[in-house]
């Protein structure tokens, strides 16, 4: 992204009141007896070029909150609005042309690749199902994205499995990317690959997002990617964002103690924070289907008071947005 700022500027994505809550049935009628809350009131905007990064431990509604905005696995409940259009109101036809300009990425290419088809029919799938080219043009266009993802034109004869997994990552970004989309979810798209690989999947991602104008809503697990490559960064934790800032903001002043236990849980030379206490989590992520009242964090935090074990914090500010009744910094 231009590191203007975004101010004055319309979102490309807008995400308002985002739930996503799984049912847990039991009994010989299924009957429901609680939820899963996987994804629990999210409120964030994305803005042309730039890369918003959704950062948490595993198991904090990530994924499911980069499913639901393609709508391959809708929201239960709030609004995901692309581009001035609500999903979750667009027909069929709409949503299929509408996909068209919304990719993802997903964390493991093997399993998102089918096993049986070569990549070249793989990559020409989408242009022929959303009728993007002629039959006489799929032949170039998939030669075309196989040489800008850095992989040859004689791979497309090649099956998934003949790849390493570095490669199988890119034919993945070549395959979100030859609709010409203008949003891409990259869900973990360098957590299973080895540390010079991400580097060059990373560099790959910045290259095409200067080259083709994209947009990217990055999600991930650990801050050093997402150091490098996005613009802004979300703090999710057990379905809820704790902190948003500018990605400058979170590694220099985080405000949250959990985004101060992430950071000094990873190997990142930060001298901002050499002289602050070390905010270190015990325990585990609360269960989703039985979260704990008032702030969900309270259970590992070292600063929790009454307040917070009663009341749920609000995401509140503007510049540097943080849901904690008593923020540090």
């Amino acid at each position: 992204m231009n590191k203007n700022t975004t101010e004055n500027q319309t979102p490309i994505l807008t995400v308002e009141k985002l739930k996503k809550y799984y049912p847990i049935k039991k009994g010989i009628i299924s009957r429901t007896v609680g939820q899963v809350k996987a994804v629990d009131g999210l409120d964030f905007s994305i803005y042309p070029g730039e890369t918003l990064a959704l950062v948490g431990e595993s198991g904090c509604g990530k994924s499911t909150t980069g499913r639901a905005i393609v709508q391959l696995d809708p929201p239960t409940e709030g609004k995901v609005v692309f581009r001035g259009k609500e999903m979750a109101s667009l027909s069929g036809a709409e949503l299929r042309k509408a996909r068209t300009d919304l990719q993802i990425i997903f964390q493991d290419p093997y399993s998102s690749l089918n096993p049986r088809k070569r990549i070249g029919d793989l990559l020409a799938e989408p242009l022929l199902a959303h009728q993007l080219a002629e039959k006489s043009e799929v032949s170039k266009k998939v030669d075309d994205i196989l040489e800008i993802v850095g992989l040859n034109k004689y791979h497309r004869s090649r099956y998934p499995h003949e790849f390493s997994g570095g490669q199988r990552q890119r034919i993945g970004i070549a395959r979100a990317l030859i609709l010409q989309p203008k949003l891409i979810v990259c869900d973990e798209p360098v957590s299973a690959l080895d540390v010079s690989i991400q580097a060059q999947v990373l560099n790959l991602l910045k290259d095409l997002q200067k080259d083709f104008q994209l947009t990217y809503l990055f999600i991930a697990h650990g801050l050093g990617a997402v150091k490098y490559i996005s613009d802004r960064i979300a703090i999710m934790y057990l379905g809820k964002i704790v902190e948003l800032a500018k990605t400058q903001d979170i590694f220099k002043n985080p405000r949250h103690p959990y985004t101060q236990a992430l950071l000094h849980a990873y190997p990142i030379p930060n001298p901002h924070l050499r002289n602050r206490e070390r905010i270190v989590m015990e325990g585990d992520v609360p269960n989703p289907a039985n979260p704990p009242k008032g702030c969900g964090f309270h259970t590992r935090c070292p600063l929790a008071k009454d307040i917070c074990r009663e009341q749920i914090p609000g995401l509140t500010g503007t510049n540097h947005s943080v849901a904690c009744h008593f923020p540090v910094g």
